[in-house]
């Protein structure tokens, strides 16, 4: 008798258990993904969208997202990667370069003419974190990290192509390395957002900026300056800019085993080698808006852009002795990074 009731009981507690257990199966969850691109923006529409929706596809409808483009959720841009790891977002993607020197290792990839192409570069930063920064972004779980296109010189009233025409120029610079270069190239550096740079070129605050072609027109670029340096890839890429996307490390850790398994899918180096080539891909529509409206494109050729090499270097000698006073061998590091580099762009297309 008491086996049998035992076994009812036992019986029962199992049938009572099983759909809560099933339920917590397909237990759905909401994230909220926030960032400062504006929601017309190339990055939004071609990146961060698309990524969204393959994800809540491979969950089969379990994870859900909250999409917040252009701050909408509060705060500013330099609070975006402490908003995910204080949780008061699941998701975001933004500038470590935001808060200046807060991470300063993988800044060996802003460093002047270091990058090839965005695709290949995506993936070496990826590989240097992994191997030589592991705990660069520990307070969140890191999902991918890129960077853009060739960076660009757009200004309002006076053509660049040369060193000497840098001068006098007052321009926005997204982050630490790449103030610094502006200020060794002669100009006047000024730090700011990307969303403040319209505002800004209204004003005169600046009489220019550095930005990529694929960011263009989200930010008025073509229609607030007339003239643009490019520079010839046979010279090498002007700078770059490094991104993280990163999640609240306890939301990660909450999720069900299968769900976590569906953002590792989409995480790490493929997606970042995907998120730089897809922004890359976007700076040849991004320069038609320029040339459409009659602004002038100069092409700063190989031969010419030997000069900004010789005189940007510094930065890069710079950059060496800051991570020897911190503790890191700065020149094992900038090694590292261009032999990753070089590996990467050997077996990526351009």
């Amino acid at each position: 008798m008491i086996h049998r009731r035992t076994l009812l009981k036992t019986g029962a507690a199992a049938a009572l258990g099983a759909p809560a257990l099933s339920s917590l199966a397909q237990q759905a969850v909401t994230l909220k993904f926030h960032t400062f691109m504006s929601p017309t923006s190339n990055v939004w529409l071609a990146m961060h969208k698309p990524w969204m929706d393959k994800v809540e596809k491979e969950s089969g409808g379990r994870i859900k997202f909250e999409g917040y483009p252009a701050m909408q959720l509060g705060g500013t841009p330099v609070q975006l990667y402490d908003q995910a790891k204080d949780g008061v977002v699941d998701v975001v993607w933004t500038l470590p370069g935001n808060t200046a020197g807060r991470f300063p290792r993988i800044e060996v990839f802003e460093l002047p003419f270091i990058m090839s192409n965005a695709e290949a570069t995506s993936k070496a930063y990826w590989e240097y974190v992994q191997t030589m920064a592991p705990d660069e972004f520990k307070d969140t779980q890191v999902l991918a990290l890129q960077v853009h296109g060739p960076g660009v010189i757009h200004t309002v009233d006076k053509p660049v192509k040369s060193i000497a025409d840098m001068r006098g120029l007052k321009l926005r610079a997204p982050t630490r390395q790449v103030t610094k270069l502006m200020g060794v190239l002669g100009a006047t550096p000024v730090g700011m957002p990307l969303p403040q740079i319209p505002d800004a070129l209204s004003k005169g605050t600046i009489t220019g900026c550095v930005i990529p072609w694929e960011v263009v027109p989200s930010v008025k670029v073509n229609e607030l300056t007339k003239f643009h340096a490019e520079f010839d890839p046979a010279g090498g890429s002007l700078y770059t800019t490094t991104f993280v996307m990163a999640m609240n490390k306890a939301k990660y850790n909450s999720l069900a085993p299968d769900l976590k398994k569906v953002i590792d899918n989409n995480s790490g180096m493929a997606t970042s080698a995907w998120l730089g080539k897809v922004q890359q891909g976007n700076d040849i529509p991004g320069r038609k808006t320029a040339s459409d409206r009659g602004n002038t494109i100069y092409t700063v050729s190989a031969a010419e852009a030997q000069e900004f090499r010789r005189k940007s270097r510094t930065v890069e000698v710079e950059w060496v002795e800051d991570m020897n006073k911190k503790g890191f061998d700065g020149k094992k590091l900038l090694d590292t990074a261009r032999s990753l580099i070089e590996k990467h762009t050997k077996t990526t297309k351009a």
